[in-house]
């Protein structure tokens, strides 16, 4: 097996909010993890990534070693993070070679024998699929890009019988139950691509499929109108939710509107709260992060939440906002369109360092997730650095 290196960008209000509180390779680009894309088109196993030295502690489970920057031996593919591969296995070459996208270096192939250092100058070229990633806000263009073919992979497993209480619109085949529980009365439609309910979830009757979705393992689904999305492990959702990516371990468990979207892990979402995802004038978004305006070139666009975000019942956000790592949103129906981390409210206060780690040992052990002494370090040092920002 190819052992595999992610590289991180360097980060930038583009990022923002997740280069505060994980690796760029541990967001979802489409139904997968970008390190799960990486191993797939290599046939590799990741055995670093190369992230900011505030990371160097990141502890999750399945995530591997952060670490500096420096030579990798192969055999190896090193590749870089803000690429999200697409396609087939390609075949890796026994010669040293540069993986190229649309004329763009995004990775390396490393053969036995030879090292890879940052200024390694390979001449020969292989071609990947894939899209390579600006920003954050560029998740929700890699889900419009992959999670049709992605979903669609699924179908060529044997997955479970489809319920007889089910209603199906299109073909039963792009209907994809892997160890799912699914009650009576929810609809899967599948005219534009297929819906895969991965293993020990839950959905309840009055649920209504728009494919391509993927229901990541152990998620609760309590009802609504779920389109196009693209849903973590663990996570609880309910309501109308259109085009939007959770990491996984999110939970909104009442109605209202999540569209265009990215969530966190471990972000809760208040009863009533709303994402605008259009402005009036039609026009593409722009983003505001400390004070720095950022171009998405994006029609759609909702809200971007870090990690351990929450937000008060009733809660309405601007087209474009973007809510920090560990930001309690509360005070104001409408915040404003940035939230810094660790956000208390709309006063300036922020949350207290043993606050919130306190706060996360008490939520962590509600989805039977270990509070270990890797992880509070892992939470110590990304709060020391967002809140020195």
């Amino acid at each position: 097996m190819t052992d595999v290196h992610l590289i991180d960008p360097p980060l930038g209000p583009a990022w923002y909010p997740f280069g505060d509180c994980r690796p760029i390779a541990e967001l979802r680009a489409g139904a997968w993890l970008i390190r799960e894309r990486w191993e797939a088109v290599s046939g590799g196993e990741t055995k670093s990534i190369a992230a900011a030295p505030h990371l160097r502690d990141f502890a999750e489970e399945g995530a591997p070693a952060v670490t500096p920057p420096g030579p990798i031996p192969g055999p190896a593919v090193v590749g870089r993070s803000d690429f999200a591969p697409s396609g087939e296995p390609m075949p890796l070459p026994d010669a040293p070679a540069r993986l190229v996208n649309d004329g763009e270096t995004v990775g390396w192939c490393v053969p036995a024998g030879a090292t890879w250092t940052a200024n390694a100058a390979y001449p020969d070229e292989v071609p990947i699929d894939g899209m390579l990633l600006h920003g954050a806000f560029d998740l929700l263009t890699a889900l419009e890009h992959l999670l049709v073919a992605d979903a669609a992979d699924f179908t060529h497993e044997r997955g479970d019988e489809i319920p007889d209480a089910s209603v199906v619109i299109g073909d039963p085949a792009d209907v994809v139950l892997l160890g799912a529980l699914v009650e009576p009365g929810v609809t899967f439609d599948v005219r534009e691509g297929a819906v895969v309910v991965e293993q020990h979830a839950y959905v309840k009757g009055g649920t209504r499929f728009e494919g391509p979705v993927y229901v990541g393992p152990g998620t609760l689904v309590q009802g609504g109108l779920i389109r196009h999305c693209s849903i973590g492990p663990r996570c609880k959702v309910r309501g109308e939710m259109q085009s939007t990516v959770l990491l996984g371990y999110g939970n909104k468990v009442h109605d209202g509107f999540l569209g265009h979207s990215v969530v966190g892990r471990w972000v809760n979402l208040g009863a009533g709260t709303t994402t605008s995802n259009l402005k009036n004038t039609y026009g593409s978004v722009r983003l505001s992060v400390a004070g720095e305006r950022l171009e998405t070139g994006r029609q759609f666009l909702g809200t971007l939440f870090g990690d351990y975000a929450k937000t008060a019942i009733g809660t309405l956000l601007d087209t474009g906002t973007v809510v920090g790592t560990g930001a309690n949103v509360f005070g104001a129906v409408r915040p404003p369109k940035y939230v810094p981390p660790f956000a208390w409210g709309q006063d300036g206060a922020r949350v207290e360092r043993d606050g919130f780690l306190t706060v996360v040992s008490r939520t962590l052990p509600r989805r039977n997730v270990d509070v270990t002494d890797a992880v509070r370090a892992s939470l110590a040092a990304i709060y020391d650095h967002a809140v020195a920002r």
